[in-house]
């Protein structure tokens, strides 16, 4: 259990209101729609009114876990008008700004209570009440600790949805994030009902052909440097089109060039529609990545951060990649 967290002002958040709006990252992974499942469905067994608004669409190899399609995404079948009255917002799995896209205007200007539930490093002041743990290995992890507390039973759906969050933010329990009490955690959704094999082909087994194309450009344009310790890739809005995949098909890609042996740190640049590009750094050293994406009004963990720039492509490729250069010196 989560020692840095207090607990009893969560459960007494939650016992004391009804009406929560719940919201995660842009571009959302496995443990920020997991946990927001999970959370949301805990909520609602307690008697509470639950409403699911991000700024970004479910992507596709998640959606499994959203059935009904309860998440929104705001400007497109929902607007900030539409959201009604709220007690309390609360958002998973990030506390920062940039991270937040257009749902950062609805948090800003909410007279409801805010509550940030996270284990990231980075964090902005969002004016909510932080319930934080770095040491956590996924949100989804506090996310079941929370429904411990408040005494929720975990249905099959809870437990998919947080073994989804917790196995995708360990990299499927390979990271050295991965404790002891991480697996107890597994072990027990998975006796709440998870399947590992059918969530793992869900996951990572249900690519389409415009995915396998668009990562077949980012490996064949890595590259290598500092004796190999280095590995970038980047991949241009050109092969989105010509390869048909969609912004959401980019991710997970940089982890698959950590498999290269002697890789230290690896980054990978993705134009976006907009113009702007986003970065993702990963390391397997001493290599704070937190750090590096911070420079560039971004962050996350020590071992996995990113951030986005306004910038050409080129531009923003040298200058991230002289900063991780000048880091890894």
């Amino acid at each position: 259990m989560s020692q840095t967290i207090d607990w009893p002002r969560f459960i007494e958040i939650v016992r004391n209101q009804d009406r929560f709006l719940l919201t995660t990252h842009i571009r959302p992974d496995g443990d920020a729609v997991g946990s927001t499942m999970a959370m949301a469905a805990a909520l609602e067994q307690l008697g509470k009114s639950v409403v699911i608004v991000t700024a970004f669409e479910t992507p596709r190899q998640l959606r499994f876990l959203d059935p009904s399609g309860r998440i929104k995404r705001l400007g497109s079948g929902i607007s900030p008008g539409q959201l009604g009255e709220i007690d309390v917002l609360t958002v998973l799995d990030t506390a920062a700004w940039a991270q937040l896209g257009e749902m950062g205007e609805v948090i800003r200007t909410t007279r409801a209570l805010k509550v940030v539930l996270d284990h990231h490093r980075s964090a902005d002041d969002l004016g909510a009440e932080v319930f934080k743990d770095e040491k956590a290995e996924a949100t989804g992890r506090l996310v079941f600790e929370a429904l411990q507390r408040l005494g929720v039973e975990i249905t099959a759906p809870m437990a998919e949805a947080l073994f989804v969050a917790l196995a995708t933010d360990t990299g499927w329990f390979r990271f050295a994030s991965t404790s002891a009490g991480t697996l107890r955690v597994a072990a027990r959704l998975t006796e709440a009902g998870a399947v590992p094999h059918r969530l793992y082909k869900e996951v990572y087994e249900n690519d389409s052909p415009e995915r396998l194309r668009l990562l077949g450009r980012a490996m064949a344009r890595t590259q290598t440097e500092l004796d190999g310790r280095l590995i970038y890739t980047w991949l241009t809005r050109e092969d989105f089109a010509e390869s048909g995949a969609v912004p959401t098909d980019s991710e997970d890609i940089i982890n698959l060039t950590l498999c290269v042996a002697g890789t230290e740190a690896a980054v990978i640049l993705v134009e976006q529609p907009a113009g702007a590009v986003k970065i993702s750094f990963r390391s397997r050293s001493d290599l704070d990545c937190s750090r590096l994406a911070g420079q560039f009004g971004g962050g996350g963990h020590r071992n996995a951060a990113g951030a986005t720039l306004p910038e050409p492509l080129a531009t923003a490729r040298a200058k991230v990649l002289d900063a991780v250069r000048k880091a890894m010196r």
